[in-house]
């Protein structure tokens, strides 16, 4: 099987894991944005440890879950967003997330990948990426 989109091959592989509520999974393959995008997950306390581990091939990681995510996925196609477009109607918060102050959108910055609050909070927009709540 090959797969198309390998960030939401990983983050189907964590919603299943967590709707049978495994303590931990393993996914494969593994690039920087991936990673990038688990630091997010993490930071925002949806799940717990992650390992890069180096197979000689892909690469695959493996990650620690807390039972504390209710839905993940991509957002595809993948919108560009302004500051303005996240803070005064919230409409991207609005079509994604169940409701207010619940949930994270990640997006992807030229500051690096940050979760919505971040990006609001320096003021800056980028490319809807995926949401967890």
């Amino acid at each position: 099987m090959v797969a198309i989109d390998p960030l939401a091959n990983t983050l189907a592989t964590i919603y299943n894991a967590e709707m049978r509520s495994k303590k931990e999974v393993v996914t494969w393959p593994a690039s920087k944005l991936i990673l990038n995008v688990l630091k997010v997950l993490q930071r925002e306390g949806y799940i717990g440890e992650f390992e890069y581990i180096d197979d000689g091939r892909w690469g695959k990681i493996r990650i620690q879950l807390l039972g504390r995510i209710n839905k993940i996925g991509v957002i595809k196609p993948r919108y560009s967003v302004k500051y303005q477009d996240l803070v005064n109607p919230p409409h991207w918060l609005r079509k994604f997330l169940p409701a207010y102050n619940i949930g994270i959108l990640v997006v992807s910055t030229p500051y690096g990948v940050l979760s919505h609050r971040e990006a609001i909070q320096r003021k800056i927009g980028g490319v809807l990426i995926a949401y967890c709540y």
